[in-house]
């Protein structure tokens, strides 16, 4: 038996077979390869993440926030991202949309019920009358054809017996943001001779002040039943009053026994807004680790890169950037003026006392069997060592997480935003032009002036927007002139046409000015970059400069294909 084997083995070797059994071999060996390439690509695509720099390590951020060298390479200080960009935008998560059929149906029984009522046709138009709310809702949903309606409100008397004000919710339909908004304006309704309503006009946004407060437990007028587990309240909504009042300790005990973190010194103040943000959330992921409340300075330091006067400028608020209103509802902070003065009136009578930490590297792990009602972490003088963000670096950045939901942009910038966007009926496109220095400095960016001159700008905008549309132009072009030619195939729009929005009879600015003790703010370059690139984001069509106007790297030469270090 073993010599027949051994025969047929020999056999195979054959000189006639060999050619047969090489290619044979050869084609397991490729086949196996091909498996073994296709298992490692699977396991590579399933773990892979993509390079985001707001999730490099502490490390990487550090370096590339602390860097001093003249590489091309430059940091884009502009606007920061806040936790709404972070949340996901697909139509589940915003709930049921309300159409036209949802509307018909949701009067049909309110309308027996009034059929019977005498009409008087010169009489005032009631506007709690069922009929008087389904036409107007009709008219809303006919009226705005690019946004997507989530709830509407009763109608409320206008400013004349045939005026009714009334809100709603809505987005966007090829909204991008994590967010809901909310209008409300003033309808002139016509009642004739028949009875049959009409409407005569309805008025430009935020016109229907009447219907802006909503009161306290009052059912919206319609809102279809949301899915179960949407969690549609816990998304922004731009438009409503905001109530960033500072939050009040409510007693003495509830004072003592609480427990606080704050930090003192250190050489963030005057950074950029992202440096800003990347500290202040570290100190902020601390304090929700260590279960304490988070005593935080609302007043902080604009860089000179936003301001006019290009100084440094002390004496800014947080919530002229920011919505504190969220960050004190859903996390647990405290302004520091209102901490030191409770602390002075109550801290030796309970017995309160204070752990001091002068070394960032000693951990928040470290920290968390100290008893005492307050911990102090202390920076000193030198840089990059006295940085609050340093704290969440090392073994501590898998430990302690930024908190990235509890810090959303300003709401009432985002009102301005909302009010640009609805006076183009939410129905444009939109490009952003890069100029200025960059334009100027032909040894990083060689063709960027050229790319983005008004000829070359016809040229590219022709194969990617449509003639006669909406085109908003974002740009740090100082002279919007610049862009007349486009205006023989475009209605070109620019922020300062807007300007009414944040003048001195504007609501934006009666707001800020009352949060300012009464002193006027200035709206800001940071303000203006963040407003012009949000209004951007809202285009149905996006057209940006370093990647459709200009083959130029944003960072300048030989820094397209360069991730991050």
């Amino acid at each position: 038996m073993l010599g027949r084997y051994a025969f047929s083995r020999t056999g195979n070797f054959r000189p006639e077979n060999l050619g047969q059994n090489a290619m044979a071999m050869i084609g397991n060996v490729c086949f196996s390869m091909f498996v073994v390439g296709v298992l490692v690509f699977t396991i590579l695509a399933a773990t892979y993440e993509p390079d985001d720099p707001l999730f490099h390590p502490s490390s990487k951020i550090t370096t590339f926030l602390t860097s001093k060298s003249n590489a091309t390479f430059k940091s884009d200080n502009t606007v920061v991202k806040t936790g709404e960009d972070f949340m996901a935008t697909n139509e589940t998560i915003f709930g049921n949309v309300i159409n036209m059929t949802d509307v018909d149906n949701s009067v049909v029984n309110d309308f027996v019920e009034a059929a019977a009522a005498e009409c008087e046709s010169n009489g005032p138009i009631d506007c709690k009358d069922p009929e008087v709310f389904h036409t107007m809702m009709k008219a809303t949903i006919e009226k705005f054809q690019d946004i997507h309606f989530y709830r509407f409100g009763k109608p409320v008397p206008g400013s004349s017996d045939s005026t009714c004000d009334m809100a709603w919710r809505f987005r966007p339909k090829e909204g991008k943001s994590a967010a809901f908004y909310k209008d409300y304006r003033r309808f002139v309704i016509n009642r004739s001779e028949n009875c049959t309503l009409s409407i005569v006009s309805i008025g430009e946004y935020h016109t229907g002040k009447n219907a802006r407060k909503r009161k306290k437990h009052q059912k919206a007028g319609l809102e279809k039943k949301q899915v179960k587990g949407n969690n549609v309240n816990s998304l922004p909504v731009v438009g409503e009053v905001v109530n960033d009042s500072l939050p009040v300790v409510e007693s003495e005990s509830s004072f003592s026994h609480d427990k606080y973190l704050i930090y003192v010194g250190g050489g963030d103040r005057c950074k950029s807004m992202d440096h800003y943000l990347w500290s202040f959330l570290c100190a902020l992921g601390e304090a929700q680790y260590l279960n304490r409340t988070l005593v935080m300075d609302l007043s902080i330091c604009l860089s000179s890169i936003y301001t006019s006067s290009k100084q440094d400028e002390e004496g800014k608020d947080f919530r002229f950037y920011f919505d504190f209103e969220h960050l004190k509802e859903a996390g647990s902070v405290l302004d520091k003026e209102q901490f030191w003065a409770d602390w002075e009136r109550w801290q030796k009578k309970d017995g309160m006392n204070q752990h001091i930490v002068e070394d960032y590297r000693v951990t928040p792990m470290k920290l968390m069997d100290v008893k005492d009602s307050l911990i102090m972490r202390k920076f000193g003088s030198v840089e990059p060592d006295n940085y609050w963000y340093r704290v969440c670096e090392g073994e501590t950045e898998s430990v302690v997480q930024r908190p990235w939901h509890l810090v959303w942009k300003s709401r009432r910038l985002m009102d301005i935003v909302s009010a640009i966007a609805s006076k183009l009926n939410w129905d444009y496109d939109s490009v952003h032009v890069v100029r200025g220095e960059k334009a100027r400095n032909k040894e990083l960016w060689p063709n960027l002036d050229a790319h983005t001159s008004p000829d070359a700008l016809l040229s590219t905008l022709r194969d990617k927007v449509d003639e006669g549309r909406n085109l908003y132009i974002a740009t740090n072009e100082p002279d919007t002139s610049f862009f007349d030619p486009l205006k023989d195939k475009y209605t070109t729009h620019f922020l300062d046409e807007y300007s009414d929005l944040w003048d001195e009879n504007s609501e934006w600015y009666s707001e800020t000015t009352k949060l300012n003790n009464g002193v006027p703010v200035e709206f800001d370059g940071y303000m203006r970059a963040s407003i012009d690139t949000e209004v951007l984001l809202g285009g149905k069509k996006q057209i940006e400069t370093f990647n459709d106007l200009t083959s130029d790297c944003k960072d300048g030469i030989n820094t397209c294909n360069v991730a991050t270090n």
